[in-house]
Parts: C-alpha cells; sequence; structure tokens
C-alpha cells in the first residue's frame, strides 16, 4: 500500500518548498530510488528543472536522468516508486506509487489542499505521516 508522508515546512516560501523537493528527490535518487517531480504547471516544472542542477553547490542532479522525471499534466507511465507531489491536486495516478510525499508550506492555497489531500488519503485509509521542519 502507498505510504503518504507530508513533510511541513514553518515558513510560507514557495521556494523553500521547491528547494526542499529537490532535497528529497537528490535522497531518494542517491538511495537508488526512482523519482517523479509532480508539479503544478510548466512555469515550476522548469523552475525544478534548473534547480536540479543548482540547489546545492556541492552536489547537482544530472539532467536529464532516467530516475528522475518531472511533469504537470500527463501519466508517467514508466515511474511507480516515489511520486513527489507540489500540484494542488492529487495526481489521479498516485496510488500506483510506493511513496508519495506532500509538501506543505504555509501559504494559504497550499495549506487548504494540503488539508484536503491529508483527509482524502486518512478517507482511504492510506498509511500518513506529518515531518515538521
Amino acid at each position: 500500500m502507498t505510504k503518504v508522508d507530508f513533510y511541513i515546512l514553518p515558513d510560507s516560501s514557495e521556494v523553500a518548498r521547491e528547494l526542499l523537493a529537490c532535497r528529497l528527490a537528490e535522497k531518494a535518487w542517491r538511495l537508488g530510488h526512482r523519482i517523479y517531480l509532480h508539479t503544478q504547471d510548466a512555469p515550476q516544472h522548469q523552475r525544478l528543472e534548473e534547480q536540479l542542477w543548482h540547489f546545492r553547490p556541492d552536489a547537482f542532479i544530472p539532467r536529464p536522468h532516467p530516475s528522475i522525471h518531472l511533469g504537470w499534466e500527463g501519466d508517467p507511465l514508466e515511474h511507480h516508486d516515489v511520486l513527489i507531489n507540489l500540484s494542488l491536486n492529487i495526481p489521479v495516478f498516485f496510488s500506483r506509487f510506493e511513496r508519495v510525499t506532500e509538501l506543505v508550506c504555509q501559504q494559504a492555497a497550499i495549506l487548504a489542499a494540503s488539508r484536503r489531500h491529508w483527509r482524502c488519503y486518512q478517507q482511504r485509509g492510506y498509511p500518513l505521516q506529518s515531518h515538521r521542519l
């Protein structure tokens, strides 16, 4: 069954949320996982593509890389390991992933979406964990 983790940032910065996505993607990649970063839209997709190269001065995630995919529409058919969701919606294909990561910052729209996501996962019986950063 899919495990769902919510990472809760203390501030409202979208940049901090995107950098957390990069850090989590790097950690999962180094552990040998295949990662799909589901973005809200094309501009966020582009920012993350760039940030994956530069988010840490001492490391980078090679782009493109077959183990890391980014998208905002469509189904990442070949990926089923780790989903990092940056969208305000839960992707319809989430349940085929081993792990889902929801990233929460203190922006009203993201908080409201995250609460909806939590309730949805909870009502469907998925194991949930929250991590305050």
